[in-house]
């Protein structure tokens, strides 16, 4: 089916009042991100809804399977094009109708004649194409109200286009239009799942990884890069930072108790994550934690880590089952990459009999014996940092054919 144009309607967005045009302007700018490899996109927006097209029929295909996965859209309709003519009408509307699971659904035609002078009236038109359709096309049966299928079409003097599928969007706002986040990304199932869920309230995040070689692998961290790769196709770059964190860690291990190590751990890196946030103008930090999860994600624990820092810690999972998060992980494409066998720094050094109610004031003396800030100082200039979507890489022999 070749398609003239994409119809995008808003959603949330058309709730704004003064300051619609910042997110519709914002979403125009998401969706060029995404689209920067179509070469001939062209962007239309109006009040209430936005037009995408390409004269490229395989571009148009490229706008479909993407614009599922961009926050800001309520749903989109690909829409087709013919001549103001009766005749053409009616093939159009059977070759749309017949592309989708249309037998056992109820049907109804929407005409909109913009074009009074077209020979045909709204009732008459509505009724001629929809006999048709239902003629040519048996197994459907008339609704008027809400109906499983409803042919729009809008009759122009220089042309007539028709739509019949609404499929969903991403919904939320756009990436980037409610301030920018640090994600700690360990490159588990939880983290970006979380990533998923503050980006469709139109936060940018930036992501830190905390890495202990030899203790983990060059494969963890390639996990972790491929994740933000994924991340980064909801619409807004991703910024990684790579933490060397083996000198921190196997310090924890040397003068804390082992039964408080993790949660030892975790404060380490939420002050090294607060660091960084100031850097970079973060607002917050963002964590994929699930309330009695594991050990170190019991209120107790929570209260201790918290206690290293004043920076709001956002959890967007904190309330899911675990069996949620996984269904929305295999849902946004996460997941698969997520459960390749390769150690964090966590799991690495999870402890036999980990504490789970662990107390602030003992935390703090445990601590106090050693001199982490030095140490943390250090982890933050020797970091790496990645940009995605990575960029492609261009083979050299390309030029010379």
């Amino acid at each position: 089916m070749k398609w003239h144009e994409i119809l995008i309607r808003y959603g949330e967005i058309s709730t704004k009042g003064k300051n619609r045009k910042q997110f519709i302007s914002r979403l125009r700018e998401n969706l060029r991100f995404v689209f920067q490899d179509v070469t001939d996109l062209r962007i239309r927006s109006e009040h209430d809804r936005m037009y995408l097209r390409s004269s490229h029929e395989h571009e148009m295909a490229i706008l479909l399977e993407r614009l599922p996965r961009v926050f800001g859209i309520q749903s989109f309709s690909p829409v087709a094009e013919c001549k103001t003519d009766l005749e053409e009408m009616k093939a159009l509307a059977v070759k749309i109708v017949e592309g989708i699971d249309y037998k056992g659904k109820t049907f109804k035609v929407n005409v909109r004649r913009a074009y009074k002078k077209f020979e045909l009236d709204t009732y008459e038109l509505n009724r001629d194409l929809a006999g048709h359709v239902l003629t040519t096309l048996p197994g459907m049966t008339v609704q008027m109200k809400n109906p499983e299928i409803e042919l729009v079409v809008e009759v122009r003097e220089n042309g007539t286009y028709m739509m019949v599928e609404k499929i969903p969007g991403a919904t939320g706002l756009p990436v980037g239009s409610n301030g920018k986040a640090l994600l700690l990304l360990s490159g588990g199932i939880d983290s970006p799942v979380a990533a998923y869920f503050i980006m469709k309230r139109g936060v940018r995040i930036e992501a830190i990884h905390f890495f202990s070689p030899p203790f983990t692998s060059d494969q963890s961290l390639e996990k972790v890069k491929d994740l933000c790769q994924q991340i980064s196709q909801f619409g807004g770059k991703v910024r990684l930072h790579i933490i060397p964190f083996t000198e921190i860690q196997q310090t924890i291990q040397q003068n804390v108790p082992e039964n408080v190590t993790m949660t030892s751990t975790r404060r380490m890196m939420m002050k090294i994550s607060d660091l960084v946030r100031k850097e970079i103008d973060a607002k917050v930090l963002v964590t994929g934690e699930n309330l009695g999860q594991v050990a170190s994600q019991t209120l107790e624990s929570l209260a201790a880590i918290n206690d290293v820092t004043t920076t709001p810690i956002l959890r967007p999972l904190i309330t899911y089952d675990k069996l949620e998060i996984i269904d929305i992980a295999q849902k946004i494409g996460t997941y698969e990459t997520s459960i390749r066998p390769y150690e964090d720094c966590c799991t690495v050094f999870t402890p036999a009999s980990p504490k789970t109610k662990p107390k602030i004031d003992k935390m703090n003396y445990y601590e106090s014996f050693t001199d982490f800030d030095e140490m943390i100082e250090r982890a933050i200039q020797n970091r790496e940092i990645h940009d995605f979507p990575r960029k492609k890489e261009v083979d050299a022999f390309d030029d010379l054919l």
